[in-house]
């Protein structure tokens, strides 16, 4: 199959394929047919992780990079831009995680063995140690993936204070992956990065979060993550103001609390990247229509209205 390829790559601030939910809520076909729309509007960079999807399945541990690895195959793809995030030993949802430097070592030839040239960024997932000797030796694998030419990363991490401290010695040109939407942001405690880190975005619609709890079904993420979503944690006070933010002139009027993630990370200094995850071509197709529309700082006055109502 050849994939037609548009003109809206290498851009600023860019969109990210997610693959949490692969081979979980969204099969195989589905994946495939988000990796060739994805691909196909001029797209590359995609985020996975060894212990996608996390849904306490043993047989599903590495499935999502098992899939994108069979489209790369499949379409003979070169050119994509890869974060692989490494540590978990299972996706049970449990904190068990290597970061040694010989296992992060391993993974780091299996990857590049793996994915050739598509790998982009290896990226270390959790870390909740506070031994500085341990937190070191992670470093070096780190550092052994930049002589490779590869972007070091780290997601999840407990005390940013201690990796920024080591850091010092190192200086490596992390990328950052954060939880940032409408009602939490992870952003404020990595402060010590703010000056010297690229922030990617993911979580932007809140695992999933609906502005009408009656489209919610047994496949939508937050339901499958344990839903359904309690009174105390919708946004009430969004919904009422809601019909007041659209009586802009807006392009698209704002529907879904996904455009509200959007929004909340596109605009926000910070960050650089916004890590998406379409369910169906369906929700991809609006969601980079939505983002070019972004482009133009088309939302820029909701972005502000939408900060004094979190305040």
């Amino acid at each position: 199959m050849n994939i037609k390829v548009s003109q809206h790559h290498s851009i600023k601030k860019s969109v990210i394929l997610g693959t949490a939910m692969w081979a979980w809520t969204i099969d195989n076909v589905q994946c495939f047919q988000l990796l060739d729309e994805f691909y196909a509007a001029g797209f590359r960079q995609v985020d996975t992780a060894t212990n996608y999807p996390i849904n306490k399945d043993p047989d599903n541990f590495r499935a999502a990079e098992d899939i994108l690895l069979e489209w790369i195959k499949a379409h003979e793809v070169t050119d994509l831009e890869i974060i692989q995030k490494v540590g978990s030993i299972n996706n049970l949802h449990t904190p068990e995680h290597n970061l040694s430097k010989s296992f992060l070592l391993l993974n780091l030839d299996d990857y590049r063995h793996r994915y050739g040239s598509n790998l982009h960024t290896f990226m270390i997932h959790w870390d909740n140690r506070q031994d500085k000797d341990a937190i070191g030796s992670s470093f070096e694998a780190l550092q052994t993936a930049t002589e490779y030419g590869l972007h070091p990363g780290l997601s999840g991490i407990k005390y940013p204070e201690l990796y920024a401290e080591i850091n010092r010695e190192f200086q490596l040109d992390f990328r950052i992956e954060i939880k940032h939407n409408f009602q939490q942001s992870d952003y404020p405690r990595y402060k010590v990065f703010h000056q010297q880190a690229e922030f990617l975005a993911y979580g932007l619609n809140a695992g999933g979060m609906k502005l009408n709890p009656k489209q919610y079904t047994q496949r939508s993420g937050l339901m499958a993550r344990g839903g359904p979503p309690t009174t105390d944690s919708f946004p009430k006070h969004l919904l009422d103001k809601l019909p007041a933010l659209n009586e802009a002139a807006l392009p698209i009027p704002l529907t879904s609390f996904n455009q509200i993630g959007m929004i909340n990370a596109y605009y926000h200094p910070g960050i650089s990247h916004l890590i998406i995850g379409p369910s169906s071509v369906f929700q991809l197709k609006d969601t980079l229509e939505f983002y070019r529309h972004l482009q133009t700082n088309a939302y820029q006055e909701i972005y502000q209205a939408l900060q004094s109502l979190r305040d």
